[in-house]
């Protein structure tokens, strides 16, 4: 076995969601999700599939998103693993939803920083083992931290 460290590419502006599936049919519905979630929502989504033609089958309203999505589907290339790119939009908005597809076994990675997906590869195929999520911690937070954090949230209206 082979391990390959695939940076996410996308713009500093985009969220991304990085999961797995099971079907075919996930396209389609994570499609359906994600419109219905966030109305006007502009994203790209791509899925990898796992047998048959082994395409990497793809949607999206935005077809920069979606081109990119395709991209990183394509370097990380692990079966039935999906990626979402969104841009005006974060996954905390659409996470619930998703994780109600029943196609979909897991989520390994909501965020917008830079992430570098770690995936081992065999004879037969690849798949993803983990994910590094942005940078390591540079300590505990402060009782200013706390303060300013609390604040921010307040700031950006997801506490009152």
């Amino acid at each position: 076995m082979r391990l390959h460290p695939v940076a996410i590419e996308k713009p500093e502006d985009v969220n991304f969601i990085l999961g797995q599936s099971h079907f075919i049919k996930t396209v389609e519905d994570v499609h359906e999700c994600m419109v219905n979630s966030v109305p006007g929502i502009s994203f790209g989504m791509a899925f990898c599939e796992a047998s048959g033609p082994c395409l990497v089958r793809h949607t999206g309203t935005d077809q920069e998103l979606e081109e990119l999505a395709v991209r990183n589907a394509e370097a990380i290339g692990a079966g039935h693993s999906f990626i979402i790119l969104m841009r005006d939009a974060f996954p905390l908005n659409v996470l619930p939803a998703l994780k109600n597809v029943c196609e979909i076994c897991s989520i390994f990675c909501a965020s917008a920083n830079p992430t570098t997906v770690v995936v081992v590869e065999n004879a037969e195929g690849r798949g993803i083992i983990g994910v590094i999520d942005g940078l390591k911690p540079k300590g505990v937070e402060s009782a200013d931290d706390v303060k300013h954090r609390r604040e921010f949230l307040r700031k950006i209206g997801y506490k009152r």
